[in-house]
Order: structure tokens, then sequence, then C-alpha cells
């Protein structure tokens, strides 16, 4: 059996690149195309992470508000800007929203034109399955920041170095933007409980001891070390690169889901369904 006593200075490596699917029609009209970065059903090998869709858009998008419930969403503007239920987001801010006990809301380009949004869906503890629904907009002028030689590290929440978000979190999540210059490299720290990915918006970079190289198009996945206590990740770019690191503890919880919603049972699922139908959901508040 292996080993899980505490261990110091844990290097961490890539265990899974994933080559991802070229961009596929999405659910919001002809102008909207998308990448699953995590498809539906891989939730065993991603916890806490449920999904992630690369949402591309060119035109007008189709749709309005919809419902959520029993987990939080992620969204991050990568291009273009963002309208939701109680104002904007612009290039490169996101959007922390905990759909738990149940929320409609709507979201949508600024206008119609071009425009690239990451939305990803993370689980919440068991206890906290159904917690009062709450948004948090985090603002990309706002976000603490960790300068290193030819490196800039700017955290949607969790650490690094000695910077730390102030985003609230249910599961602990790192979500971090890495910007490089040309042969740069850093080191990241994690509890190396910690499950996570590394998704390049631009450039390449080399991760871990034997220097894996990562590009647009690939989802760099950490490898699970047996073992507690703290690990790091050393990235050093081969470009000019910026890349976005998603890492959270994991929870283990079987979960079940049903187009927006999750739960932990089937009876979870069709009481959330009869509450959505009977009118009990609104928009969230914000935190």
């Amino acid at each position: 059996m292996a080993s899980t006593r505490p261990q110091q200075g844990i290097e961490r490596r890539l265990a899974r690149i994933i080559d991802l699917p070229a961009p596929m029609p999405g659910q919001f009209g002809p102008a909207h195309t998308v990448v699953p970065v995590i498809p539906p059903g891989d939730y065993a090998h991603s916890d806490p992470f449920i999904l992630l869709m690369d949402d591309r858009v060119d035109g007008q998008l189709l749709g309005g508000p919809h419902p959520h419930a029993g987990f939080e969403t992620v969204t991050l503007v990568v291009q273009g800007g963002m309208v939701h239920d109680h104002g904007k987001l612009g290039e490169r801010d996101a959007q922390w929203m905990t759909a738990g006990s149940g929320v409609i809301h709507g979201e949508g380009l600024d206008e119609a034109g071009k425009g690239r949004i990451l939305q990803l869906w993370v689980t919440l503890p068991k206890a906290q399955r159904w917690a009062p629904p709450s948004f948090q907009d985090i603002p990309y002028s706002e976000l603490p920041v960790r300068r290193e030689a030819g490196v800039e590290v700017r955290l949607y929440s969790g650490n690094s170095g000695s910077v730390r978000s102030e985003t609230k979190n249910y599961v602990p999540v790192t979500l971090a933007e890495f910007s490089f210059e040309p042969g740069a490299t850093i080191s990241q720290d994690l509890p190396a409980s910690y499950n996570g990915f590394f998704y390049v918006l631009e450039g390449e970079i080399a991760v871990g001891p034997d220097a894996q190289a990562l590009r647009p198009g690939q989802a760099g996945w950490l490898d699970r070390p047996a073992a507690t206590g703290d690990s790091s990740i050393r990235i050093t770019a081969t470009t000019q690169a910026r890349v976005l690191l998603y890492a959270g503890q994991p929870q283990g919880d079987p979960l079940v889901s049903y187009g927006p919603f999750i739960g932990d049972t089937q009876a979870d699922i069709l009481r959330v369904m009869g509450e959505y139908r009977s009118g009990r959901y609104g928009p969230p508040p914000r935190r």
C-alpha cells in the first residue's frame, strides 16, 4: 500500500495531456461553438471540477435565463464582455456563483460579436450542497498579483507564493492566470491533495521535472501523489505565454446530474426540478 505520511518538497508533473477536439456546435444558436475541456461524465478523474466549457461566440447568441442548482459556476471572460443579472463583466473579469439551493440567471455577450468565455462547474461539499445562492464578481483590475522575473501571476482564487486571494470558496480552489515572458520560470505551491490542470490560452509552456510541453488545444492534468502536505509545480515558458491553472480539493462524493442540476441522489434531482417548475428560483444575490 502506498504511504500517505506527510512529505515535503513533492514535485508535481503532468500525468495526462488531453488533446481537445475542435470547436463543435453549441446550444445557443449558430453563432455558438464550444470546446469541452472537461466533458460531462469524467467526474471521477476531475473531482472537484464537474465540467469546463470553452465557449466561442461569433455573432448573436440565442437563449435566455436558465436554472442551476447543487453546485457553483466560475465564469471567466477570455475575450469580449459579458452581461449578467446584476451587471457586466469585462475582458479577463470573472464571476463565482453559488447555485446551491437553486437560481435562475441570465448571461450573454455585452454586444453581438466575437467572444470567448470559460465556464467551470465546481462541486459543493455535501454539507453545503443546498447553500443559499449568491455570486461574487471578480474584476481583473483588482486581482492580487505576484511578480517574479519575467512572470506575473494574477489570482482569481487561492494563493501563489505569499500572495492570497480574498475570494470566498466552499471547496478550496486555486485559480490563477500566469503571464510569461519567453524563458521565464516559476514554481507554484499547492497542497499535495489538490487535483488540477493547466489550460494554455497563448504560447507554449513546459511543466514539471521532465519539462512536458503544453500548448493551446490541450489540457494538462497534474499527477496525484499518494501523500499529504505540500507540493510544487515548476512551469517554464518556451515562448511568451498565458496559461490558467485550475486546482482544488477533491470531495470524494458521488454525484447525480441532470442538465443544469447536480445532486447527491436521484431524489435530489426530482426535488429541485419540481422546485424550479413551481417558480421558487430567482436571481442570485451578491455574496
